[in-house]
């Protein structure tokens, strides 16, 4: 935070966005990453992966360049949310992409929503909240 508010972050190498937002909003040291899809940030035009194991991971990876180009990093997370469109049948298959992500005794909190659609057909969206170490 500066002495006149929030910072608002556009990292350059990020995820081009689906609507209008910050990829970040930072304010007391706590991080709030807007929601990202899996979206190629090197191809924002490409078609988004097939399966939920290659679009968490890709979600997972724009979020990580977000907290990089910001300075942070995933042992920073403390919440995450998860939305999926075929909660039932790719629950399973998102928890186990998602675990290899974090260090199994440091995983953040997290709920998982089902929900009916998600820009650009996306079968998942993931944002979440860090905080800056002190």
């Amino acid at each position: 935070m500066t002495a006149d508010g929030p910072l608002f972050h556009m990292v350059a190498r990020g995820p081009r966005p689906v609507a209008p937002f910050s990829h970040a909003v930072e304010d007391g040291g706590w991080v709030l990453l807007t929601g990202q899809m899996p979206t190629d940030p090197n191809d924002p035009d490409a078609p988004l992966p097939e399966g939920i194991e290659a679009q968490t991971e890709r979600v997972l990876d724009n979020l990580e360049v977000i907290l990089a180009g910001i300075g942070l990093g995933i042992a920073d997370v403390r919440m995450c949310r998860c939305y999926l469109t075929q909660f039932e049948r790719d629950y399973a298959a998102f928890n186990a992409t998602y675990a290899r992500r974090f260090a199994a005794d440091r995983l953040p909190a997290r709920t998982t929503i089902g929900v009916t659609a998600l820009a650009l057909g996306a079968l998942v969206e993931i944002d979440l909240i860090a905080r800056r170490p002190t």
